[in-house]
């Protein structure tokens, strides 16, 4: 199994991240990953902290915090030698968002894995869907913490079954109960082979609607075009899931809170000891 490497790294020294908070979430999402989605998904991966885009070494997947870059850069997109690289808004929710591009580069790292399944739209038959793991359960309600820190939620290779299974698992969180299903504020993408035209379900209102993005052509990887073409057309709500965010976010504070309560300890009996053991190298002259 070849071993995937990212690296979380603010874009630029004007960013605003402290490296105690790069540090964290980096943590937060390598102990995801291990424990949670690389058992799932078969993916072996490793995500540390870079202080600046130059500490970055060759071969490694950049997730790019920013402070101010537009809207339209966000997310996806691969760079001229056709590498993944993900941007990300430094907000109160960006370890939530990083950890959604984190997984999803793993699962799909040049933006095009489809995986056939049976569309949602009961006039089309089979169709390719667009491997995009944390887009169906996205919102911020779906998310839990790793390490007291806010992670996203993500589907499971059982989610593209032909039918709802017992014992089957949709997502990890377990709020997904069938296959496909799309959960109050994410969407799924798909592409229809008799008209080539891209499809979503996307759950952004009162209620799922399917949406035509119409064909797609020329792209260098399918997920980066389908972003820009869902911005293109406003399809997209600015935050999903908003009523939920305050109060998640006290939530994941609390754990966080918790986390650092409960290490503080260990911070002390580790510097206390280290302390008398250079006090006993001095006395004893080793």
């Amino acid at each position: 199994m070849l071993l995937a490497q990212v690296a979380l790294v603010p874009e630029n020294e004007d960013t605003g991240i402290s490296m105690s908070n790069l540090t964290r979430v980096a943590a937060a999402l390598q102990k995801q990953v291990t424990r949670d989605f690389g058992p799932i998904w078969e993916i072996d991966a490793t995500v540390d902290g870079f202080a600046s885009l130059e500490d970055v070494p060759l071969g490694y997947w950049p997730i790019l915090i920013s402070k101010d870059a537009p809207d339209s850069a966000l997310g996806f997109h691969v760079d001229e030698q056709g590498q993944p690289f993900s941007i990300v808004k430094f907000n109160a929710n960006w370890s939530l968002t990083a950890s959604h591009e984190c997984l999803e580069m793993l699962a799909d790292p040049f933006g095009n894995r489809l995986v056939p399944s049976f569309s949602l739209k009961d006039d089309q038959g089979r169709v390719s869907y667009l491997v995009e793991v944390c887009d169906p359960c996205e919102s911020v309600e779906f998310a839990y913490t790793s390490n007291g820190i806010l992670v996203s939620d993500f589907y499971t290779p059982d989610f593209f079954d032909p039918e709802k299974t017992t014992g089957g698992r949709y997502d990890f969180v377990g709020k997904i109960e069938q296959p496909r299903q799309v959960l109050d504020g994410g969407y799924i993408s798909w592409s229809d082979p008799r008209t080539n035209e891209w499809w979503q379900q996307q759950f952004f209102g009162d209620r799922p609607q399917f949406v035509n993005l119409g064909k797609i052509t020329g792209a260098r990887n399918i997920r980066e075009a389908i972003d820009k073409k869902t911005r293109e057309m406003n399809l997209r709500p600015e935050v999903a899931g908003l009523p939920e965010t305050d109060k998640f976010l006290k939530r994941a504070q609390q754990d966080w809170h918790k986390v650092t309560v409960a290490s503080q300890p260990q911070a002390s009996m580790l510097r206390t000891t280290i302390k008398k053991l250079k006090e006993e190298k001095q006395l004893v002259g080793v």
